[in-house]
């Protein structure tokens, strides 16, 4: 079979997904829109179907480019000389601007690109594996690269998405933003269930055994399937809890820690999962810390997972979480951790920029029970005055304010507020 007929086709599917599509204009496009005339590669990396390929055709509208998805089997017996030929046959010889979909499907993928941008190319990559796309990338194109991490839609997003106009400063618009927010929380943020209104249950069930089987076990040729997706439904439907690869291995019976280790690794490659580590000054402390494991989308834990009922507590640290990551992935000076001390007392986030702790956030979904009240602020409190830190927030459903607390000032804030600040 012939290349040229194959990406015509291609070039075919992507017009016509594009024309009847509803583009949303991404904050990582407004985060990265002073790099457009940017010579270096683009690489936008995410969970599959969190919209890379639209955020791409943001950074490229206007512009005449090539368009090549390697997530498609019949490609993978062509070779790199005869996709540039096949490039040039069908946009003609001034084409200059490539685009490649699912990249890491590739075999040297990064040798290929390498001698592209030589040859004066500009390049946009996407793919859905982090840990493939960034080990080459540090080895190959170490300068020559912009790393882009996509999200599902983030709350203000989702807005934008659904064409929300209300005054939620009036009573009835209020009603209908807590509505939205509840089915946000519920159904998640991925933009066919957003968008097109995908039933969501069927639909991330789909996408779930999809990563879970080609983008996992095939890829890492996984014996003990079984124990392996045991593994992966107990992250999922546990989200903000500790993770020990010993107590794993001693859970499902697996002979060493190693494999375990890798199996969670899988995970967070494929982006199903986020780990924290706990926070420390000291490397080899935080690598041998305990992490807390939190999932790609709320949508995903309520819909994919084994929870018998909905546990607005996790689903509220599991929205923070991804927020943070987000804006961690737009500034790469922030750090994001737990801290813990030897009472076993805890902070759920601290945020760290640079050589400072810059602010410790508590999630507490019920501030009204005043047992959970004291435990929250207590472990604030200490922390701060471990890590020099004065800016204190607690993220609740409804309680907004402020109050002292043993000299330090603590901030209240609704999740759903705090999530609308740009």
């Amino acid at each position: 079979m012939k290349l040229t007929p194959l990406l015509k086709d291609q070039k075919r599917e992507l017009e016509d997904w594009l024309k009847n599509k509803k583009i949303i204009n991404r904050e990582a496009y407004r985060q990265f829109q002073n790099s457009l005339d940017s010579k270096l590669i683009r690489v936008i990396t995410g969970v599959r179907r969190c919209g890379k390929s639209v955020l791409t055709h943001l950074f490229l509208q206007n512009k005449k480019f090539a368009y090549m998805n390697f997530d498609d089997e019949r490609l993978f017996d062509f070779d790199t000389d005869e996709i540039l030929s096949s490039f040039h046959e069908i946009y003609g010889r001034d084409i200059k601007n490539l685009f490649f979909d699912e990249i890491q499907n590739l075999d040297r993928w990064e040798l290929f690109v390498n001698r592209l941008k030589r040859q004066g190319f500009n390049i946009y990559i996407t793919g859905s594996n982090s840990n493939l796309l960034s080990k080459e990338l540090a080895t190959h194109l170490t300068g020559r690269h912009m790393a882009i991490e996509l999200f599902p839609f983030s709350f203000r997003e989702y807005l934008k998405a659904i064409d929300f106009k209300d005054d939620f400063e009036t009573t009835i618009g209020k009603g209908n933003l807590m509505y939205e927010f509840r089915k946000y929380l519920k159904d998640g943020g991925f933009p066919e269930i957003v968008i097109e209104k995908e039933e969501p249950k069927r639909y991330l069930r789909g996408l779930y055994s999809r990563i879970i089987e080609r983008d996992i076990i095939n890829r890492h040729d996984i014996a003990y399937k079984k124990t392996f997706k045991e593994i992966a439904m107990t992250l999922l439907s546990n989200p903000g809890r500790k993770i020990s690869y010993n107590k794993l291995r001693k859970q499902f019976n697996i002979k060493s820690d190693h494999t375990v280790k890798n199996y969670v690794s899988y995970l967070e490659e494929a982006y199903l999962i986020f780990l924290l580590n706990r926070f420390s000054y000291k490397p080899v402390e935080i690598e041998k810390s305990e992490k807390i494991s939190y999932a790609i989308d709320t949508g995903m834990i309520n819909n994919v997972s084994l929870k018998s009922s909905q546990d607005y507590g996790r689903f509220y640290e599991n929205v923070v979480a991804l927020e943070l990551f987000r804006k961690k992935s737009f500034d790469l000076s922030i750090e994001v951790y737990y801290w813990k001390n030897i009472k076993h007392e805890e902070v759920d986030f601290v945020i760290k920029q640079g050589l400072k702790v810059r602010q410790l956030i508590q999630v507490c979904y019920d501030i009204s029970d005043l047992e959970t009240k004291e435990r929250e602020l207590k472990a604030l409190v200490k922390a701060s005055k471990e890590l020099k830190c004065s800016n204190l927030l607690i993220i609740t459903e409804d309680k907004e304010g402020e109050e002292k607390i043993k000299g330090k000032k603590i901030k209240y804030i609704p999740l759903w507020k705090w999530l609308l600040k740009e």
